[in-house]
């Protein structure tokens, strides 16, 4: 081949290619960025839409807010003796139920829940082990959920309820933990539910960070490895499930002296197998993500006793979040793209495909809208 060809074809290649990506993100928009007033200047940290109308969310100082107009005007309260505790969970049912999960050692790790829309809270598990810590929680509907804990000893002293009021103890369903295995408190989606019964718990603190999974409700699980890192102030901090297949978990380091690491990795049959995604804009540490699709179908509504296996292949937009910024994917983790400015916001959910709320310091929301990405 002479010089000619041979330049002649690494200008074909290289348009052909550049063609190809221009054509691959002509269709994509950023999507529009709506700041809102919440109400407190507390930090949120977590946050449930139980569709594109009511959300609630909950954070530091025993913070509570809800809105039920899509966020133009927000409610915000202190439940009554949480004062001092961090609500680094919530799960929204409907306007006027919800629950709360706080975090802390010993009895600060605290279940509440309101059937009046905030305005009575009725405590219903209390931790009595100084060792256990509870990171987290998530409900297949209304009734059923399960709470989980940093190990103590080699036990998972995890919680399930089914019917919305008691919670009993399934630790030895569980898997034993690993030596100085825990979970990341960092926006309450340690652990996913999806469908009638499958779940999946994230974990760290130790090498490998793995993925607990469960097909039938907490009964029985299995335990994967992951390709993110694991160590004592690193692991995998988010989870979520588009289907009974399609996932993807979210982490990083807390140590600022870490050297670089992978963010984000994805699942096609179940949580046995993870691939790391393209590596996304430098936001830092995944603290939150989430899929960008309709509340329901097993996560945490009364219309959630779907498995929901058979999702489009379409649904495939992401968004992460962390202290360091926020990022969006609309073909799980293939491309990347930087929220800009979108920094300082812990957690990030939807309540239909196309609007969702991100939370953060200072009582700081933001409301994502997606339109003419299809």
């Amino acid at each position: 081949m002479t010089k000619f060809s041979l330049a002649l074809l690494l200008l074909l290649i290289f348009t052909a290619t550049t063609l190809n990506f221009t054509k691959a993100h002509a269709k994509v928009h950023q999507p529009t960025l709506t700041t809102q007033n919440s109400g407190t200047t507390q930090g949120l940290i977590a946050v449930s839409p139980v569709n594109s109308r009511v959300v609630w969310a909950s954070g530091r100082g025993g913070t509570f807010v809800v809105t039920r107009d899509g966020g133009q005007t927000w409610t915000s309260g202190v439940v009554p003796g949480a004062e001092s505790l961090q609500f680094r969970d919530v799960q929204g049912v409907s306007d006027r139920i919800a629950y709360l999960l706080s975090i802390g050692n010993g009895t600060d790790s605290r279940i509440y829940k309101t059937i009046d829309g905030g305005a009575t809270w009725t405590l219903q598990f209390q931790n009595q082990d100084p060792a256990a810590f509870y990171d987290c929680f998530a409900f297949w509907n209304s009734r059923r959920g399960l709470a989980h804990s940093d190990s103590v000893i080699d036990r998972f002293p995890d919680l399930r309820t089914n019917d919305g009021t008691n919670w009993e103890d399934i630790g030895d369903n569980l898997p034993a933990a690993l030596p100085g295995e825990a979970s990341f408190a960092s926006s309450g989606t340690c652990v996913a539910t999806q469908g009638k019964d499958n779940a999946w718990i994230v974990t760290g603190g130790v090498s490998p960070s793995r993925v607990l999974a469960t097909r039938d409700g907490g009964d029985t699980w299995s335990a994967f490895n992951s390709p993110l890192r694991g160590s004592p102030s690193a692991g995998i901090f988010t989870v979520a499930f588009r289907d009974a297949f399609h996932g993807m978990i979210g982490g990083g380091d807390l140590d600022t002296t870490a050297p670089p690491f992978d963010q984000t990795a994805t699942s096609k049959d179940g949580g046995r197998t993870w691939r790391i995604t393209t590596q996304q804009p430098n936001i830092g540490t995944v603290f939150g993500l989430s899929y960008a699709t309709e509340v329901g179908k097993g996560n945490g509504h009364e219309d959630g006793d779907d498995d929901n296996d058979n999702q489009s292949d379409a649904n495939q937009r992401v968004v992460v979040t962390g202290p360091g910024g926020s990022a969006w994917t609309p073909n799980e983790g293939d491309t990347w793209f930087t929220l800009p400015g979108v920094t300082g916001f812990w957690g990030v959910a939807f309540g239909s495909p196309k609007t969702g709320w991100l939370v953060g310091t200072e009582g700081r929301i933001v409301r994502i809208d997606f339109k003419g990405n299809e």
